[in-house]
């Protein structure tokens, strides 16, 4: 398992990053806009948010063979790409509603949130994730960990993923412009890295009381110069 789950950061980006874009655009009739945004979101995504979380904050570290600093630099096509996959995959027809725009952020919310929670569980058990928040300086296991923030990133990304496929399909005839399509794209990006954030950081202050932003020490165990790992 350990071997795959190795192998797979470097494979599946050259395999699902093509396939997911050319699939949208099937999907799309050939419109590179909205396939842009769509195949584009989760991709940026996913370099900013860890990327900060990674070398950042310090509160993750992946440990692999290539990356920088704390963080693998193809990370953004190994969740981006395979997030545009699902997203595919359980995506029916084209939104004409808030309605259809809201059953999709649902739909996405609940498929994201599903199976990062049990990815990132798996990594966490094999030692190739780690992650520095209270459930961990608590010592508890590695469901628990995960359990403090993929909901809230994964799931909550999902939800603002899925309800931006909907609106830019109701509205994309507005789409049409590289510049309007850049704008949305920009905006959908602010907002899909703002809302888990500050959801995470809410529920996290209520439960502890600080934010889940940096690394958390450990009590029982005295780090060399007081750093942590």
């Amino acid at each position: 398992m350990k071997f795959l789950l190795s192998v797979y950061p470097y494979l599946a980006p050259l395999v699902l990053a093509p396939l997911a874009w050319w699939l949208w655009s099937d999907e799309y009739g050939g419109d590179s806009k909205l396939v842009l945004i769509v195949w584009g979101l989760p991709i940026l995504w996913s370099y900013i948010v860890p990327a900060i979380g990674t070398n950042v904050l310090k509160v993750w570290e992946f440990d692999v063979r290539w990356r920088l600093g704390r963080f693998r630099p193809q990370h953004g096509f190994v969740f981006g790409s395979a997030t545009a996959m699902l997203a595919w995959l359980v995506h029916g027809s084209a939104a004409q509603s808030l309605t259809d725009s809201l059953r999709q952020a649902f739909v996405l919310a609940s498929v994201l949130g599903f199976w990062n929670l049990l990815y990132d569980i798996k990594v966490l058990e094999l030692g190739i994730l780690r992650v520095y928040n209270q459930p961990w300086a608590d010592g508890k296991g590695e469901a628990a960990v995960a359990m403090d923030y993929a909901p809230w990133f994964f799931a909550g990304f999902g939800a603002v993923y899925g309800l931006v496929i909907g609106l830019v399909e109701q509205y994309s005839t507005w789409l049409s412009t590289w510049f309007r399509t850049g704008a949305v794209l920009s905006v959908a990006l602010v907002l899909a890295c703002a809302v888990p954030t500050l959801g995470y950081m809410a529920r996290s202050r209520r439960l502890y009381g600080h934010a889940g932003t940096r690394p958390i020490q450990p009590v029982n165990i005295n780090h060399v110069d007081g750093e942590l790992p």
